[in-house]
Protein backbone atom coordinates (compact mmCIF):
# COMPACT_ATOMS: atom_id res chain seq x y z
CA UNK A 1 0.00 0.00 0.00
CA UNK A 2 1.33 3.24 -0.67
CA UNK A 3 0.99 6.45 1.73
CA UNK A 4 0.55 9.36 0.69
CA UNK A 5 2.59 11.64 3.11
CA UNK A 6 1.99 15.58 3.85
CA UNK A 7 4.85 16.38 1.88
CA UNK A 8 4.05 14.48 -1.14
CA UNK A 9 0.36 16.39 -0.82
CA UNK A 10 2.81 19.94 -0.86
CA UNK A 11 4.79 18.87 -3.61
CA UNK A 12 1.74 17.57 -5.74
CA UNK A 13 0.11 20.93 -5.10
CA UNK A 14 3.29 23.25 -5.85
CA UNK A 15 3.75 21.42 -8.79
CA UNK A 16 -0.34 21.73 -10.57
CA UNK A 17 0.69 25.45 -8.94
CA UNK A 18 3.27 26.19 -11.25
CA UNK A 19 1.72 23.96 -14.38
CA UNK A 20 -0.87 26.02 -14.19
CA UNK A 21 1.07 29.61 -14.71
CA UNK A 22 2.84 28.62 -17.59
CA UNK A 23 1.75 30.89 -20.26
CA UNK A 24 1.37 28.10 -22.77
CA UNK A 25 -0.70 24.90 -23.03
CA UNK A 26 -0.10 21.87 -21.17
CA UNK A 27 -1.32 18.49 -21.39
CA UNK A 28 -1.23 14.76 -19.83
CA UNK A 29 -3.38 11.96 -21.38
CA UNK A 30 -3.66 7.92 -20.26
CA UNK A 31 -2.78 5.56 -22.98
CA UNK A 32 -6.46 5.56 -24.53
CA UNK A 33 -5.56 9.45 -24.69
CA UNK A 34 -7.85 10.32 -22.19
CA UNK A 35 -7.09 14.28 -20.78
CA UNK A 36 -5.61 13.38 -17.16
CA UNK A 37 -4.88 17.07 -16.94
CA UNK A 38 -4.62 19.89 -18.99
CA UNK A 39 -3.49 23.92 -17.32
CA UNK A 40 -5.33 27.28 -17.25
CA UNK A 41 -3.33 28.15 -20.55
CA UNK A 42 -4.71 24.82 -22.07
CA UNK A 43 -8.19 25.19 -20.85
CA UNK A 44 -8.30 29.33 -22.20
CA UNK A 45 -6.81 27.47 -25.82
CA UNK A 46 -9.94 25.49 -25.82
CA UNK A 47 -12.28 27.65 -24.61
CA UNK A 48 -14.59 24.98 -22.35
CA UNK A 49 -14.34 24.44 -18.39
CA UNK A 50 -12.39 21.58 -17.37
CA UNK A 51 -15.70 19.36 -15.99
CA UNK A 52 -16.95 19.46 -19.58
CA UNK A 53 -13.04 18.02 -21.78
CA UNK A 54 -11.87 15.70 -18.83
CA UNK A 55 -11.71 12.24 -19.63
CA UNK A 56 -12.68 13.02 -23.13
CA UNK A 57 -10.11 11.95 -25.73
CA UNK A 58 -7.50 15.04 -26.77
CA UNK A 59 -8.02 14.07 -30.46
CA UNK A 60 -11.55 15.05 -29.88
CA UNK A 61 -10.67 18.14 -28.27
CA UNK A 62 -7.94 19.13 -30.46
CA UNK A 63 -8.68 17.82 -33.74
CA UNK A 64 -5.28 18.03 -35.24
CA UNK A 65 -3.83 17.08 -38.39
CA UNK A 66 -1.68 14.21 -36.87
CA UNK A 67 -4.62 12.79 -34.30
CA UNK A 68 -5.48 9.13 -35.47
CA UNK A 69 -2.34 9.28 -37.89
CA UNK A 70 0.99 7.83 -37.72
CA UNK A 71 2.55 11.50 -37.63
CA UNK A 72 0.48 11.82 -33.98
CA UNK A 73 3.58 12.18 -31.76
CA UNK A 74 1.68 11.04 -28.49
CA UNK A 75 1.00 8.03 -29.76
CA UNK A 76 4.56 7.51 -30.87
CA UNK A 77 6.16 8.30 -27.19
CA UNK A 78 3.36 5.81 -25.67
CA UNK A 79 4.81 3.26 -27.98
CA UNK A 80 8.04 3.73 -26.63
CA UNK A 81 9.45 6.51 -29.03
CA UNK A 82 11.71 9.76 -28.16
CA UNK A 83 10.14 13.01 -27.20
CA UNK A 84 10.20 15.35 -29.92
CA UNK A 85 8.93 18.73 -31.36
CA UNK A 86 7.32 18.76 -34.51
CA UNK A 87 4.49 21.10 -36.38
CA UNK A 88 1.17 20.72 -36.86
CA UNK A 89 -2.27 22.44 -36.63
CA UNK A 90 -5.21 22.10 -34.75
CA UNK A 91 -8.89 23.22 -34.78
CA UNK A 92 -11.05 24.58 -32.59
CA UNK A 93 -14.18 26.18 -32.71
CA UNK A 94 -13.57 26.20 -36.51
CA UNK A 95 -10.53 27.89 -36.18
CA UNK A 96 -7.26 26.55 -37.28
CA UNK A 97 -4.30 27.06 -35.65
CA UNK A 98 -0.84 26.77 -36.47
CA UNK A 99 1.21 25.14 -33.41
CA UNK A 100 4.87 23.38 -32.50
CA UNK A 101 4.26 20.77 -29.74
CA UNK A 102 6.57 18.53 -28.11
CA UNK A 103 5.28 14.74 -26.78
CA UNK A 104 7.38 13.04 -23.93
CA UNK A 105 5.71 9.62 -22.10
CA UNK A 106 4.29 9.86 -18.82
CA UNK A 107 5.95 7.58 -16.50
CA UNK A 108 4.88 6.02 -13.38
CA UNK A 109 6.95 5.72 -10.04
CA UNK A 110 8.26 2.20 -11.25
CA UNK A 111 9.04 3.88 -14.82
CA UNK A 112 6.44 2.16 -16.28
CA UNK A 113 4.25 4.50 -19.40
CA UNK A 114 0.94 5.02 -18.52
CA UNK A 115 0.16 7.93 -21.21
CA UNK A 116 1.74 10.78 -22.85
CA UNK A 117 2.51 15.09 -21.91
CA UNK A 118 2.60 17.42 -24.50
CA UNK A 119 3.38 21.29 -24.66
CA UNK A 120 2.00 23.21 -27.47
CA UNK A 121 2.88 26.28 -28.55
CA UNK A 122 0.84 28.74 -31.02
CA UNK A 123 3.43 29.79 -33.36
CA UNK A 124 0.61 31.83 -35.55
CA UNK A 125 2.99 34.88 -35.76
CA UNK A 126 5.52 32.71 -36.68
CA UNK A 127 3.98 31.39 -39.66
CA UNK A 128 2.83 34.36 -40.22
CA UNK A 129 6.14 36.23 -40.39
CA UNK A 130 7.66 33.33 -42.09
CA UNK A 131 4.90 33.92 -44.91
CA UNK A 132 5.92 37.81 -45.06
CA UNK A 133 9.79 36.79 -45.48
CA UNK A 134 8.46 33.89 -48.29
CA UNK A 135 6.57 36.62 -50.27
CA UNK A 136 9.31 39.21 -49.69
CA UNK A 137 12.06 37.17 -51.20
CA UNK A 138 9.93 35.83 -53.82
CA UNK A 139 9.10 39.88 -54.82
CA UNK A 140 12.74 40.78 -54.62
CA UNK A 141 13.86 37.39 -56.57
CA UNK A 142 11.16 38.44 -59.60
CA UNK A 143 12.54 41.94 -59.30
CA UNK A 144 16.19 40.92 -59.57
CA UNK A 145 15.46 38.23 -62.42
CA UNK A 146 13.27 40.54 -64.88
CA UNK A 147 12.71 38.76 -68.41
CA UNK A 148 12.34 41.50 -70.93
CA UNK A 149 10.49 41.43 -74.43
CA UNK A 150 13.52 42.80 -76.46
CA UNK A 151 12.41 42.04 -79.94
CA UNK A 152 9.13 39.56 -81.73
CA UNK A 153 9.72 36.40 -79.88
CA UNK A 154 13.88 37.32 -78.62
CA UNK A 155 13.82 37.72 -74.78
CA UNK A 156 16.67 38.79 -72.67
CA UNK A 157 17.28 38.01 -69.35
CA UNK A 158 19.78 40.13 -67.41
CA UNK A 159 21.03 38.39 -64.48
CA UNK A 160 23.01 40.28 -61.79
CA UNK A 161 24.76 39.39 -58.79
CA UNK A 162 25.41 35.72 -57.35
CA UNK A 163 23.97 32.93 -58.91
CA UNK A 164 23.04 29.70 -56.40
CA UNK A 165 20.70 27.15 -56.85
CA UNK A 166 17.51 28.83 -55.85
CA UNK A 167 18.12 31.87 -58.07
CA UNK A 168 19.08 29.35 -60.84
CA UNK A 169 15.75 28.14 -60.47
CA UNK A 170 13.71 31.35 -60.55
CA UNK A 171 15.40 31.98 -63.27
CA UNK A 172 14.51 28.65 -65.27
CA UNK A 173 11.03 29.47 -64.09
CA UNK A 174 10.90 32.84 -65.31
CA UNK A 175 12.44 31.98 -68.65
CA UNK A 176 9.97 29.27 -69.76
CA UNK A 177 7.14 31.25 -68.35
CA UNK A 178 7.90 34.29 -70.65
CA UNK A 179 8.79 31.67 -73.35
CA UNK A 180 5.33 30.31 -73.51
CA UNK A 181 3.91 33.54 -72.60
CA UNK A 182 5.43 35.18 -75.60
CA UNK A 183 6.35 32.04 -77.77
CA UNK A 184 9.63 33.30 -77.94
CA UNK A 185 12.31 31.71 -80.10
CA UNK A 186 15.13 33.33 -78.86
CA UNK A 187 16.41 33.85 -75.14
CA UNK A 188 19.43 35.60 -74.10
CA UNK A 189 20.59 35.03 -70.92
CA UNK A 190 23.41 38.07 -70.26
CA UNK A 191 25.65 37.19 -67.68
CA UNK A 192 27.73 40.26 -67.87
CA UNK A 193 26.39 41.03 -64.24
CA UNK A 194 27.49 38.26 -62.84
CA UNK A 195 30.78 38.30 -60.70
CA UNK A 196 32.01 35.03 -60.78
CA UNK A 197 31.51 31.88 -62.39
CA UNK A 198 32.38 28.32 -61.47
CA UNK A 199 31.63 24.82 -61.92
CA UNK A 200 28.33 25.39 -59.95
CA UNK A 201 27.17 28.45 -61.87
CA UNK A 202 28.21 27.30 -65.24
CA UNK A 203 26.41 24.21 -64.77
CA UNK A 204 23.21 26.16 -63.75
CA UNK A 205 23.50 28.05 -66.92
CA UNK A 206 23.85 24.86 -69.11
CA UNK A 207 20.73 23.61 -67.63
CA UNK A 208 18.61 26.57 -68.50
CA UNK A 209 19.71 26.47 -71.72
CA UNK A 210 18.56 22.99 -72.10
CA UNK A 211 15.47 23.94 -70.51
CA UNK A 212 15.01 26.21 -73.21
CA UNK A 213 15.62 24.42 -76.07
CA UNK A 214 13.26 21.65 -75.24
CA UNK A 215 10.52 24.66 -75.78
CA UNK A 216 11.97 25.23 -78.98
CA UNK A 217 13.66 28.09 -77.99
CA UNK A 218 17.60 28.86 -78.63
CA UNK A 219 19.49 30.18 -75.82
CA UNK A 220 22.29 32.78 -76.50
CA UNK A 221 24.64 33.67 -73.40
CA UNK A 222 26.27 36.93 -73.28
CA UNK A 223 28.09 39.20 -71.19
CA UNK A 224 31.09 36.74 -71.54
CA UNK A 225 34.37 38.37 -70.21
CA UNK A 226 37.49 37.28 -70.86
CA UNK A 227 38.09 36.71 -66.74
CA UNK A 228 34.75 34.38 -67.14
CA UNK A 229 36.36 32.90 -70.01
CA UNK A 230 39.12 31.53 -69.11
CA UNK A 231 37.61 30.22 -65.80
CA UNK A 232 35.71 27.94 -67.42
CA UNK A 233 38.72 27.24 -70.21
CA UNK A 234 40.52 26.43 -66.58
CA UNK A 235 37.70 24.65 -64.96
CA UNK A 236 37.84 22.35 -68.10
CA UNK A 237 33.56 23.40 -68.52
CA UNK A 238 31.57 22.42 -71.58
CA UNK A 239 29.16 24.75 -72.44
CA UNK A 240 28.21 22.45 -75.72
CA UNK A 241 26.38 23.48 -78.28
CA UNK A 242 25.49 26.21 -76.51
CA UNK A 243 26.16 29.96 -78.53
CA UNK A 244 28.34 32.65 -76.54
CA UNK A 245 28.79 36.05 -77.05
CA UNK A 246 31.24 39.10 -75.25
CA UNK A 247 28.88 41.77 -75.28
CA UNK A 248 24.68 41.93 -75.89
CA UNK A 249 24.89 43.71 -79.22
CA UNK A 250 26.56 40.49 -80.98
CA UNK A 251 24.05 38.31 -79.05
CA UNK A 252 21.04 40.26 -80.28
CA UNK A 253 23.05 40.16 -84.08
CA UNK A 254 22.96 36.56 -83.62
CA UNK A 255 19.62 36.22 -82.73
CA UNK A 256 18.00 38.38 -85.42
CA UNK A 257 20.04 36.06 -87.47
CA UNK A 258 18.45 33.29 -85.96
CA UNK A 259 14.77 34.89 -86.64
CA UNK A 260 15.80 35.66 -90.39
CA UNK A 261 15.93 39.57 -89.43
CA UNK A 262 17.95 42.23 -91.15
CA UNK A 263 18.38 46.17 -89.41
CA UNK A 264 18.78 48.34 -91.78
CA UNK A 265 20.20 52.05 -92.07
CA UNK A 266 16.49 53.98 -93.16
CA UNK A 267 17.24 56.88 -94.57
Amino acid sequence: MMITTDNDLVKSELALNILDQIPTPVMAVNRDFQLLYINNSGIKLVGKPWKEIRNRPCYDVFNSLHCRTPECRMQNVIDGAESCTIRNEITINERTIPIEYTTAALKDKEGNTIGGLEYIFDITERVRQEKKLKEQSRTIMEISTPAIKLWDRIIILPVVGVVDSLRAQQMMNTMLEKIKETSARVIILDIQGVAAVDTAVANHLIKIAKATKLMGCRCIISGISPAVAETIVQLGIDLGDIATNSTLQDALSDAFIIMKLMVTDKK
